[in-house]
């Protein structure tokens, strides 16, 4: 099989990003997955979904990434995806008080319905507009040392940090692995590894018509 395979990987975490509407969650998504920025991204309505391949310390992952929607309507359906999530990119637009200022119900949320070691990581987007800014960097800052987060200020737009956050998160979550303190035969942990992923024993045969989503 090419190298580049749709099953080339030795694990797949799970990825949620959570938020208020309009903090731009799917333009993060997209900047990761597509290395684009859209414009007119559209208000996500229930659940997206999206994959990369990245690499951790020689080891390819692929992560599987679910953007859900910020508004209240939605938030039922969303609930039910935070299970067996590895990890939780929470999101807040700096130029918007308010959508930092709702940051302890999403991370209530978060902890109460992911694993004790699901790996939340806090964005501050939209940094590129600076001059717009409502939230300090140092405020942002202390409540994630405050809360146990790990905190980054990103740009969707010009895509400052977003590589950072999305692996930076990789990284915690495989070093949780690595020192026994995620327990891969419990349920719901959000990381599948290879040996434990379905693979067709024709694969090589009908491997264009795998998707490789």
């Amino acid at each position: 099989m090419a190298s580049n395979g749709p099953y080339n990987y030795s694990y797949i975490f799970k990825y949620i990003i959570i938020g208020d509407m309009g903090v731009g969650k799917s333009c993060l998504l997209h900047q990761f997955t597509e290395k684009k920025f859209m414009a007119d991204c559209p208000h996500t309505i229930g659940v997206e979904f999206g994959t990369r391949i990245i690499e951790v310390n020689g080891q390819k992952i692929k992560l599987q990434i679910w953007d859900t929607a910020g508004q209240e309507r939605f938030r039922a359906v969303t609930r039910s995806y935070y299970r067996g999530a590895a990890g939780a990119l929470m999101v807040y637009d700096i130029t918007r008080r308010s959508t930092y200022n709702h940051l302890n119900s999403w991370l209530t949320d978060a902890k109460n319905l992911t694993n004790p070691n699901t790996v939340i990581f806090l964005i501050g987007n939209k940094s590129d507009m600076e001059a717009q800014r409502d939230v300090t960097y140092e405020e942002a800052k202390a409540f994630a040392e405050e809360n146990g987060l790990t905190f980054m200020e990103c740009s969707a737009k010009t895509g400052d940090n977003v590589e950072d956050a999305f692996l930076e998160t990789a990284r915690r979550i495989y070093q949780n692995i690595q020192d026994g303190s995620l327990d891969l035969n419990q349920a719901d942990t959000g990381v599948q590894p290879k040996q434990n992923l379905a693979r067709p024993a024709a694969a090589s045969g009908n491997e264009n018509k795998q998707c490789n989503c």
